[in-house]
Order: structure tokens, then sequence, then C-alpha cells
């Protein structure tokens, strides 16, 4: 009976870090939100590519990289295109707005080639 008692109490111990593991590593809480979003990146040549970056600054004054989470769009894709994770191929030599939208906020940045 005690050792059934000690596996139950062991179990329960070990499912309960487990649960604090997940919870204790979590970047944002449910009722965390973008309140802004910066987004860095440099000008590709024709043909090349760039990565680019969106930090969300968070309603609780923290900083999220939400690169891999915004979707991506450019203002004229004749100019540039933009992959999902933020993947940016020059066209041609001409200005163009790159965005990253995350929670319905929005940053941007023109690049001049």
């Amino acid at each position: 009976m005690y050792q059934r008692f000690a596996a139950l109490a062991t179990l329960a111990v070990v499912l309960g870090l487990l649960v604090c593991a997940e919870a204790c590593t979590s970047t944002t809480s449910a009722s965390t939100t973008v309140t802004s979003i910066n987004v860095t990146g440099s000008a590709p040549a024709v043909g090349a590519t760039s990565q680019f970056t969106a930090t969300a600054t968070m309603s609780d004054g923290t900083a999220q990289d939400v690169t891999g989470s915004a979707t991506w769009s450019t203002s004229n894709g004749a100019a540039a295109t933009v992959s999902s994770s933020g993947v940016v191929t020059g066209v041609s030599a001409v200005s163009v707005t790159i965005t990253a939208t995350d929670q319905g906020i929005s940053g941007s940045e023109t690049i001049i080639p």
C-alpha cells in the first residue's frame, strides 16, 4: 500500500513540475497583446535575398520576436517579394515597403535600393 502511495505521489510531483515548466517558460500571457511592431532589414540587390525581422512591443512592455508568426506583405510585388518567414527578394531596383502584421497590428520599413 505504501509503495503504491509513494508511486502516485512521485507521479503527481513529476506532472506538477512538467506543468510548471511549460507555464514558466511561456513568453506571453493570454492577456498580453501586441501594441506596436518594428520591422528591420536591409535592401537586397536585384536577385538577392535579405532576412527581415519583426519585433513586437507587448502590452506588458516586453519585446517579442514575431518574425515567424507575422503575416508579411510588400507594397509592390514587381519591386520585391517577401516570404511568409520575412525573407525579401529583390526583383527590381525601386523603393518598396515591407510590412509585418501580427494580432492586427502592423509595422513596416521602406527600403530604397
